[in-house]
């Protein structure tokens, strides 16, 4: 929270000293010091799916809208292009989502709801967009599933080799190969159409601009682009990248080929370039609209889905066996309006997180980590370092608090005091466990309420 103070003319009201804007706002003279407070921002997270139902009646979107907004919050960020590549809005270039498990869609414009309902209350409204991904695997639903199946990601696994993403039933995303063109052409068509048929949306929060894990993608093309950059035939595709071999828990691990390194930051120069592309293309579009996008914090262990979101300023081979000396030059943060990672830990402090060392497992990861990473507190203050000075909205995932809701006050207040901002993911989980008492009690801790 920042707070600025300047002289101005004194004044008290039934023994209230009256705080600047308050009292001249109330058509009272100012206090000896005025105070601005100028709050964090703070996001919340409306998915698509899980809220398709709910939000496709105006009267909800006006209450939720109303709610967040009594509780400090800033910015709504809506969900409008879900895994399966579907669009919650009328596109030229996607189908839209007509109806999720029964419910069926709204008669009404979605996000042009969200935007002028949002923009009445003082709340930004920022549209979120799964990027290399368009398909449900749960479902066999989505754009791979209707028409376009040479866009799945093809990936290497330790027991049926390489295989389409769409096989792998235990992954509900259908991921997509970063490099297919017609795909890329695609989903840059879907975002600038966003910005220019939204002309009033503030921003846009790109989501899963990424590989789908260390596994992806060992497709014939990625194989013949990654031999061009490197200048060299891989003789023994995919050893050569690593091979799968079990530990003494008897599970596979990965163990590094000759080209390992090189792959891995190889993999991140697609990711971003792709990043610095979709921003001039969206940028030419609508000048005036945030880029934004979410990543998860594991930062360590972020390399297997091709992703360096750290500043161009950081080294990460100082720190980081994996890192090749050339890998520092991949790194986007300074392409970012608004960023927003997912501090998705149980433990809040670092004496916390030592007292239990726990190990983690993120969605993304090939194997466990551990260290103070895997903390909020610790979280906050490793990426201060790798992202040299470029912001961070700290974000939360509400279920896993539905155990100890009290724990969710203190990652809401934790992240608005060690970041520089909040995104809680998502609204749905704290209207199901009805969770609000907890929010605002973070809320108020934290200083934005």
């Amino acid at each position: 929270m920042i707070l600025l103070v300047t002289r101005q003319k004194s004044a008290t009201v039934s023994g209230i000293i009256c705080r600047g804007e308050l009292c001249n706002n109330a058509g009272l003279p100012a206090s000896p010091f005025r105070i601005v407070i100028k709050k964090k921002p703070a996001l919340m997270w409306i998915d698509a799916e899980a809220n398709f139902e709910r939000f496709s009646h105006k009267d909800s979107i006006d209450y939720y809208l109303e709610k967040i907004k009594s509780l400090g919050f800033t910015h709504a960020v809506v969900d409008i292009r879900p895994i399966t590549g579907e669009v919650l809005y009328k596109s030229e270039y996607a189908p839209q989502m007509k109806e999720w498990k029964g419910a069926k869609a709204s008669d009404f414009d979605y996000l042009e709801y969200f935007i002028k309902k949002g923009h009445e209350l003082g709340l930004e409204i920022h549209a979120s967009l799964n990027v290399f991904c368009a398909g449900h695997n749960y479902f066999d639903r989505g754009m791979v599933y209707s028409g376009h199946p040479e866009w799945a990601s093809m990936v290497y696994t330790p027991d049926k080799g390489i295989i389409p993403i769409t096989e792998e039933k235990h992954k509900y995303g259908a991921m997509i190969n970063p490099l297919n063109e017609e795909y890329r052409t695609h989903i840059l068509n879907v975002l600038k159409e966003v910005v220019t048929k939204y002309p009033d949306l503030d921003g846009l929060m790109l989501d899963r601009v990424r590989y789908d894990g260390i596994t992806a993608d060992f497709s014939s093309l990625s194989r013949e682009k990654f031999e061009e950059y490197i200048g060299k035939k891989v003789a023994n595709f995919p050893e050569d990248i690593f091979r799968w071999t079990k530990n003494t828990d008897g599970k596979y691990i990965t163990q590094p080929g000759k080209y390992f390194r090189k792959w891995l930051e190889w993999r991140t120069k697609n990711i971003t370039d792709f990043m610095a592309l979709a921003r001039k293309e969206v940028k030419a579009a609508n000048p005036d609209v945030s880029f934004g996008t979410y990543t998860g914090a594991w930062y360590p262990s972020y390399y297997e889905v091709g992703v360096n979101f750290a500043s161009k300023e950081y080294d990460p081979g100082k720190d980081f066996s994996w890192a090749t000396p050339e890998y520092k030059n991949y790194g986007y943060a300074e392409l970012i309006d608004l960023y927003a990672t997912g501090n998705y830990y149980t433990d809040i402090t670092i004496e916390e997180y030592r007292k239990t060392n726990r190990s983690i497992w993120n969605e993304t990861d090939s194997q466990a980590q551990s260290g103070t990473w895997y903390c909020v507190e610790g979280s906050c203050q490793h990426l201060r370092q790798i992202l040299k000075g470029n912001k961070f909205m700290g974000g939360i995932l509400v279920d896993q608090f539905y155990d100890n809701p009290a724990k969710l006050s203190e990652t809401i207040e934790m992240n608005l005091r060690r970041s520089d901002g909040l995104m809680v993911f998502d609204i749905v989980h704290i209207i199901t466990k009805n969770l609000w008492k907890e929010v605002e009690e973070g809320m108020k801790r934290g200083g934005s309420l």
